[in-house]
This record gives structure tokens, C-alpha cells and sequence, in this order.
């Protein structure tokens, strides 16, 4: 584990292995310890930021210039404080909070809100863990910056390492991506190579490659990339005017926004931003949930899975941050569920149909809550935030992929008034 810049310039932060303590300098570029059980490392920081800081970070807005526009870097003394020089921001975040009346009274809880994620610019949160990972790539000196994917991690970091003038290459399981996603690397310049397997062979393929090749990894094992990624749920408690909801839901896979969401509150609470945490929940897809069925077990275990399910962005099977989440569940007093894929595609329908609209694995969210609000845990009266991390075009397949909706959907006619007559039941004005 080689330094590979100098360390002067961040005094307040030190990475901390997560499972035997030990720290190292921030600059190195292996994110795993030395350690006999290869710990992830985590960013510690190293003095506390105020409410009154809090309050100064909460006053840059979108209006502002450069980097102080970004949803994520207007808290970069308590993410990152980079020199601005490296700084590669579009900028992200500033996603906005939703309530539909419909979505409520489809999962029975009045208070139920929706942080969209999928505003970000390349329409997922991974823009937010992206902006920073690459940014840091982009200090040390990075040649190449590489990732496995399936399909979101791949689009922010082709469009980030683009704006940033460094060459990336992005692993993908060979025809288990959507279009729409690997469109998106390909448009921004990433060389994109198709693995043979699902997702864990192209994560252990990337790891192995950047020991052996020398690429900057920044799948969610970087720690950078966690935080940039906690800025969702201070910017989902700023625009709550820090009232901590009683429930925040995210979709969980890798189990990046789990620890991400964990260490915000956490830190939230230890510098006095919050006086209380809300109950953490992850849902995984019944198809691809080892998380779920660890937290079955109390955690005593985890067994990967072969993973299947129509959310693709969270068709994994061997979660890489399988401890920082299981630490974020303990801290919030926290759940794991699972959803069917059938569950998760009427729960897409209902948030389509509501006019947010969301990819796949955002709508977990929705089903999940609906399915703890019947079996009692979720009360109506309880307030809920649901993360929607992925624009609705980002899995566009899965919407047609049912020939017979789809033949519904889309209605071929002639030029005429008599064929819209025909096919609308309409004669004349209402």
C-alpha cells in the first residue's frame, strides 16, 4: 500500500481500517488494509464541524459559482477539503424531495416523502460518490481510472473521468446491462469490456487489475466515493430543516449507500447537527438479497447468492461493504427486507404513474415500505423518507418488456381524425 502524492494539504481526515483499527495516510490508493481480513478502509475525521458550520455549508446553493453549486461540495469541509484545482464537479446533488398523495395512499403512511436521486447528471446518486472518487483520481495523479458495473457506476464515471481528461475503463457482465446505462458510458469515451459472469466476476476482475495494472478503482470499496455519497441524506435532513424523519429506505445492493447513509447519520449526530437518528432500512431484491438473508441470521453469517432479479442496479450477489452495513443497521436500529420482482414492478408502476418515475431498483423503496407498513412495523402515522436513486429511463427495457403492455401502450393509427375517434372513444369536445 504505496502513497502515491504527498499528504500535505488534508491535516483532517486519516483512513481507519474497519476491522482492525489501523490508520493510514489519505493519499494511498489501495482501499483495502494490510490487515489478516483485508479490511475496508473508512475516511475519519478528525475534528468536529459545528452547527454553525453546517448552517454556512446549507448557504451555498445551486445559484453559486464553481464547485460551491454542487449539492456535495458545499459540504466539502466535512467530505473532502481538496484544493479547488482538483475539483471535478458538473455540478450534482440538489436533488429535490417529492410527496404524492396517490404514492401515500397506496402504501397507507401520510408521511411519505421521495428524495430523487435520479436528478443527478447522468440521472443516478452515483454522480455524488463520483464527483469526489474522481476528484481524488484526479490529485493523485491517477493514468487510468477503472470500475465494475452494472450500468450506473459506468455512466458517472465515464462522464466524470471525461471532465476530468483521464482515460477509464469500465467491467461489465456481458449482457446483463441495460441499454440505456451502457449507452451512456460508451457516449462519454469509456473503454467498456464485456465480462463473462455476472457482476462479482467483473468486481473481482477490476480489483485484481488495478493491483496488477495500476488502475484507480473507485467502485464503492473507495472510501471517497462513501463520501461523497453521505451528502444525500444531509441534504434530504437540510431540506427537512433538520427534523430527522422516522424512517429513512433506501435499495440496497453493494451496500454502498447503506454505509454511506450510516456514517451521515452518525457523524450528523456526534457533531450535534441531529438529536436523534432515524431506523435505517435496506431492501434488496428476493432474487439477489445475501444482505437479507445475513440480517435473518443476526448477522452471523453471509452467504453470497447467484443474483437475478429485473432491478439490475442491484444484481449483486456479494456485497463488497458487507460490514460498514451491517454497522449502519446496528447504529439506526436499523431493518433489512426483500421484495419479488413483482412487488418491485408494481411499485415502479405506481411511482411512474405518479409522474416521478424511477428505474427499477429505485422502486424497492416503495414496495418495501408497503410490505412493512402491512406486517405492522411502519406505522401510518410515522414519517418516511424513500431514496429513489435512478432516473426512470435508466432500465426503459423492463417498461416494454411485456409484449402485450406494450402493444397496449402504443397504439399504431391512421392520419386521420376518424382514427383517433376510434381509438380515444371521443366524438367531440368534452
Amino acid at each position: 500500500m504505496n502513497p502515491v502524492a504527498e499528504s500535505s494539504g488534508i491535516p483532517d481526515i486519516k483512513l481507519v481500517c474497519t476491522v482492525c483499527s489501523a490508520e493510514h495516510p489519505w493519499n494511498v490508493s489501495d482501499y483495502r488494509c494490510t490487515c489478516s481480513k483485508k479490511g475496508l478502509l473508512e475516511v475519519r475525521h478528525m475534528r468536529v464541524h459545528s452547527c454553525a458550520e453546517r448552517d454556512l455549508m446549507c448557504e451555498r446553493s445551486p445559484d453559486s459559482e464553481g464547485f460551491d453549486a454542487s449539492g456535495v461540495w458545499r459540504f466539502r469541509e466535512a467530505v473532502l477539503p481538496l484544493q479547488a484545482s482538483s475539483i471535478v464537479s458538473h455540478p450534482e446533488g440538489h436533488t429535490r424531495l417529492y410527496r404524492r398523495e396517490t404514492l401515500s395512499s397506496w402504501a397507507e403512511v401520510d408521511d411519505l416523502a421521495f428524495k430523487h436521486e435520479g436528478e443527478n447528471p447522468s440521472g443516478s446518486f452515483k454522480d455524488r460518490g463520483m464527483t469526489v472518487a474522481v476528484s481524488v483520481a484526479k490529485a493523485l495523479n491517477a493514468k487510468i481510472i477503472a470500475c465494475a458495473s452494472t450500468g450506473n457506476t459506468s455512466a458517472a464515471l465515464a462522464a466524470y473521468a471525461a471532465q476530468a481528461g483521464i482515460p477509464s475503463v469500465v467491467f461489465l457482465p456481458a449482457g446483463k446491462i441495460a441499454t440505456g446505462k451502457l449507452s451512456q458510458a460508451v457516449a462519454y469515451g469509456a473503454q467498456c469490456l464485456a465480462v463473462r459472469g455476472d457482476f462479482d466476476s467483473a468486481m473481482q476482475l477490476v480489483e485484481e487489475s488495478s493491483h496488477q495494472l495500476g488502475f484507480y478503482l473507485v467502485n464503492s470499496l473507495n472510501p471517497y466515493r462513501l463520501e461523497g455519497q453521505k451528502t444525500i441524506i444531509w441534504e434530504l435532513l437540510a431540506q427537512r430543516r433538520w427534523q430527522v424523519p422516522d424512517w429513512i429506505v433506501v435499495p440496497a445492493g453493494n451496500l454502498g449507500n447503506t454505509s454511506a447513509f450510516g456514517k451521515a447519520l452518525r457523524e450528523a449526530l456526534q457533531w450535534g447537527w441531529i438529536n436523534k437518528l432515524p431506523r435505517l432500512v435496506s431492501v434488496q431484491a428476493a432474487g439477489a438479497n445475501p444482505f437479507f438473508q445475513s440480517f435473518e441470521k443476526k448477522f452471523t453469517e453471509i452467504l453470497p447468492v447467484k443474483a437475478e432479479t429485473v432491478a439490475t442496479a442491484i444484481r449483486i450477489g456479494q456485497p463488497v461493504n458487507y460490514i460498514k452495513a451491517v454497522r449502519a443497521i446496528g447504529e439506526t436500529d436499523g431493518l433489512v427486507a426483500q421484495v419479488t420482482d413483482a412487488e418491485i414492478l408494481e411499485a415502479k408502476r405506481q411511482i411512474d404513474r405518479s409522474g416521478l418515475g424511477c428505474e427499477p431498483a429505485s422502486a424497492c423503496t416503495l414496495a418495501g415500505i408497503k410490505n412493512l407498513k402491512n406486517a405492522g412495523i411502519i406505522k401510518s402515522g410515522d414519517s418516511v423518507v424513500a431514496v429513489l436513486t435512478g432516473h426512470v429511463l435508466k432500465d426503459s427495457e423492463v417498461i416494454f418488456a411485456d409484449a402485450a403492455a406494450a402493444r397496449a401502450a402504443v397504439t399504431e393509427i391512421e392520419p386521420t381524425l376518424n382514427a383517433v375517434r376510434s381509438v380515444t372513444g371521443l366524438s367531440g369536445r368534452p
